[in-house]
């Protein structure tokens, strides 16, 4: 073998050429600035021409990376620094580093946001990667709140509102204005309510609690609110004068359930613990104070209460005994809360329909209802108001026959007594 072909090739001295698309290209968020206001100007506020040029600029001007700026020019009208103030630059013209057409500079008037936020649902549906960057800029801009005008705030909340009706983005995003100077400061109620008014000005009451509820945000409205201010009283004054009366009932509703599965866990706690009748007395007064609670919520509660709270015997004729031996010994707690006929029917139409769902208890709702006529729970009046027209149909043919001796008898001292006076 020749030396000349023992020779080995060295890579001294060789420069290796960097292929194009391995070369990063420096990011300029103010050349793709200036481009966008650029094309924003020359469509002259027509909001079908920017449409337009949006669309058709998205690959030409990388929207894949230059995302967040082409919102927050959108939205603010300029590039947004870091606590929500317009970047300016002192060598470029003002003119040309913000622009009025943008959310915060149409109208404040519902229909002209609405138009707006078209233009950006078409552009997001064009390049679907957007909704994701639109998004999460927006909840940096929410974030911001306090830096911007209470007319610039009110015009944000009702483009999110448009867009979380529209599903662009989701209704989650309203939790970027827990920010603890934004609650404290009542600017995220205010916000909260904006944005559910626009949002309900697209879709029906129950379609935005709906979506509320899955999103986990129904138990944290009150969140919204300065804590001196955090109670379901002004909440629902907030929300009514706003025109949001359906979402107060339906939240009254959540927050009744929740406080009574609360109130029913307290009780079957200190009723395993032995506690007096007056103490369960005085923890059902606190709560009827605090939350509001009606006498007929509360008797229903501690019926179902009293009659889970058990082990039944599984011989049904075991179990009327035991029955009357238990709400015996906690009458006086239901005679407590039946003060009112409404109150007593409830519970009677309850008792009925517990019996006719647990076929044990068929036989013995007639003794349970003399136990509690005897004890004060029920009266005279209630029962056969029940009897004529206030039952429910459940079972109803069994309990009317099951009662018939004793209403009998009911009216005949009633006409006992009548006759003597």
């Amino acid at each position: 073998m020749s030396q000349k072909a023992s020779e080995r090739p060295t890579l001294q001295g060789q420069r290796i050429k960097t292929r194009k698309r391995d070369e990063k290209e420096k990011f300029d968020a103010t050349a793709f600035r200036d481009s966008i206001i650029a094309g924003i100007i020359e469509s002259q506020g027509d909001l079908e021409l920017l449409s337009r040029f949006l669309d058709t600029s998205g690959n030409k001007l990388d929207y894949r990376r230059y995302g967040e700026a082409l919102f927050d020019i959108l939205i603010a009208g300029g590039l947004l620094a870091p606590g929500g103030n317009i970047i300016e630059d002192a060598n470029v013209d003002k003119e040309l580093c913000r622009t009025e057409h943008s959310v915060f500079g149409r109208d404040g008037d519902i229909e002209a946001v609405r138009a707006y936020a078209q233009v950006i649902t078409k552009l997001i549906r064009r390049y679907k990667y957007l909704e994701k960057t639109l998004e999460e800029d927006l909840k940096k801009i929410i974030v911001f709140l306090k830096a911007f005008t209470p007319d610039q705030r009110d015009k944000l909340a009702k483009f999110t509102g448009l867009l979380v009706a529209g599903g662009q983005i989701p209704p989650t995003i309203l939790s970027a204005a827990l920010q603890d100077h934004l609650v404290k400061d009542g600017i995220a109620s205010d916000f909260l309510i904006s944005v559910l008014k626009a949002w309900q000005s697209e879709r029906d009451a129950s379609q935005v609690w709906t979506a509320l509820r899955k999103s986990a945000l129904d138990s944290k409205l009150l969140d919204f609110f300065a804590s001196s201010k955090r109670t379901q009283e002004t909440l629902c004054t907030a929300f009514n004068e706003a025109g949001l009366e359906q979402l107060v009932t339906y939240h009254k509703a959540q927050m009744g359930s929740t406080v009574k599965k609360e109130l029913q866990t307290r009780l079957s706690d200190l009723i395993h613990d032995n506690a007096t009748v007056k103490e369960l007395i005085a923890l059902v007064k606190e709560s009827i104070t605090k939350y509001a609670l009606t006498e007929p919520e509360v008797s229903v509660l501690l019926w179902n209460t009293l009659m889970s709270d058990i082990e039944w015997n599984k011989k049904e004729e075991l179990v009327a005994e035991q029955a009357l031996k238990h709400l015996r010994g906690y009458a006086s707690l239901l005679a407590e809360f039946t003060k009112s006929p409404k109150a007593e029917l409830t519970l009677l139409v309850r008792i009925q329909e517990f019996c006719y769902d647990n076929m044990n208890f068929l036989k013995v709702f007639h003794k349970i209802v003399v136990l509690l006529y005897k004890t004060d729970v029920l009266s005279e009046d209630v029962i056969l108001t029940w009897y004529t027209k206030g039952h429910s149909n459940k079972g109803k043919g069994i309990f009317l026959e099951q009662m018939k001796k004793f209403v009998e008898w009911l009216q005949n001292a009633e006409e006992e007594s009548e006759n003597s006076d």
